[in-house]
C-alpha cells in the first residue's frame, strides 16, 4: 500500500504549540518597544512646550502657566498624552505630559507622566532619561 503525503495532526499541533510559544515570548518585547516609540510624542510636545516659554521669556520676561497664551495644545500631537504647566517660582515651571487614561500609551506604567522641571535656565528630565528615549 501507498502512503500519501501530507502533515499529520501532530506535525500540526507540534507547530502551533511552537508559534505560540514564541508569540509568547516576542509579544511582551514588542509592546515594549511600541511604548518606547510612542514616548517621542510626549518629548516632541515637551519639547515644544519648553520653546514655547523660553520665546515668550524672551520677549516679556517671564514664564506662563497657561497653554493659550504659549500657543501650544493642551494635547500631545498624536492626543496620547495631555500636557500641562505649572509655575513653581519666578524663573521655574514644571511641564508635565501624561498618558490619557484611555490611550494605547496608557499601558506604560514605567513612564506614564514625563515631566521636564525648568529652574532658573536648567532643565531637568523626568522621571528619567529612558523615559527621555536617551
Amino acid at each position: 500500500m501507498r502512503r500519501d503525503a501530507g502533515f499529520t495532526l501532530v506535525d500540526v499541533l507540534t507547530a502551533l504549540a511552537i508559534s505560540a510559544l514564541l508569540a509568547c515570548v516576542a509579544l511582551p518585547s514588542y509592546r515594549s518597544q511600541l511604548n518606547k516609540a510612542r514616548r517621542a510624542d510626549a518629548v516632541a510636545a515637551l519639547t515644544q512646550l519648553q520653546a514655547a516659554q523660553e520665546r515668550l521669556r524672551a520677549t516679556q520676561g517671564l514664564y506662563s502657566d497657561d497653554l493659550d497664551t504659549l500657543k501650544v495644545p493642551a494635547r500631545s500631537s498624536e492626543g496620547l498624552y495631555t500636557l500641562a504647566v505649572q509655575l513653581t517660582g519666578p524663573d521655574s515651571y514644571r511641564a508635565s505630559a501624561v498618558a490619557g487614561p484611555g490611550s494605547v500609551q496608557a499601558s506604560d506604567t514605567d513612564c506614564l507622566q514625563i515631566a521636564l522641571e525648568v529652574n532658573r535656565g536648567f532643565a531637568q528630565m523626568e522621571p528619567s532619561a529612558r523615559c527621555w528615549n536617551r
